[in-house]
């Protein structure tokens, strides 16, 4: 992360970098930046002016181009919220994204295991533009057999997605897409721990759209329910 330096005296020693935050539907977020380096997933330069909360309370991802470099953009919950269901209402379309664009919806820990806790619903082609899918729910490792279920997301807005998991059981809902829901019955699904919720707007391989124009979406709320 990256942000400005403290104010320093000749006397102090240099005061540790503080990471900028938003409030977004009563959390506190921390917004990525990568201090004008490409880092995962991408990599791509994450920057911290492509994440904003508007006035009426949404939160916007950008794609940018900067200069030679295209950026992007990506905040993560500071609360560990555990076992319960993730819901992100999306205030914008993400059907007719660009095939070089991906927004993540996600858990995600650090610590390596359990595939770091990672279970996601993205919305993206992979660079296949006349894919008739769009988005897709994954359980990590996505490559493992049964792990990932592609489903094409509707134009309707808002549109609400989500996904419930419990000690027992891990189930995904998109009622504006085809199919709208997935029960995942593979061997993956983590245990709770640490994992934060993520919400990241990317490109893939860190390749410039296909079709060379920026773009944000817009999440008009994020809402977490134990379980």
């Amino acid at each position: 992360m990256s942000t400005p330096l403290a104010l320093l005296t000749s006397s102090t020693p240099a005061a540790a970098k503080t990471p900028k935050t938003l409030s977004f539907s009563g959390y506190t977020w921390t917004v990525k930046a990568s201090g004008g380096r490409k880092v995962g997933p991408g990599p791509n330069y994450f920057v911290k002016k492509n994440a904003w909360v508007d006035s009426l309370g949404r939160l916007h991802l950008a794609i940018a181009k900067v200069g030679r470099h295209w950026t992007v953009g990506e905040v993560v919950n500071t609360r560990s919220l555990g076992y319960g269901t993730y819901t992100w209402v999306l205030a914008s379309r993400v059907d007719n994204l660009d095939p070089n664009m991906v927004l993540g919806l996600f858990t995600y820990d650090s610590d390596p295991a359990f595939n770091n806790r990672e279970i996601d619903i993205e919305a993206s082609r992979w660079g296949n533009a006349s894919d008739p899918t769009n988005a897709q729910f994954v359980v990590q490792p996505s490559a493992t057999a049964g792990n990932l279920m592609r489903i094409t997301q509707g134009s309707s807005l808002p549109a609400t997605l989500s996904f419930t998991w419990t000690a027992t059981g891990l189930s995904f809902s998109a009622p504006g897409a085809s199919p709208a829901t997935w029960t995942y019955t593979g061997a993956d699904r983590p245990p709770t721990g640490a994992s934060l919720a993520d919400i990241n707007f990317w490109l893939i391989s860190g390749h410039a759209p296909m079709h060379g124009l920026g773009a944000q979406v817009i999440i008009q709320a994020f809402t977490f329910t134990p379980g």
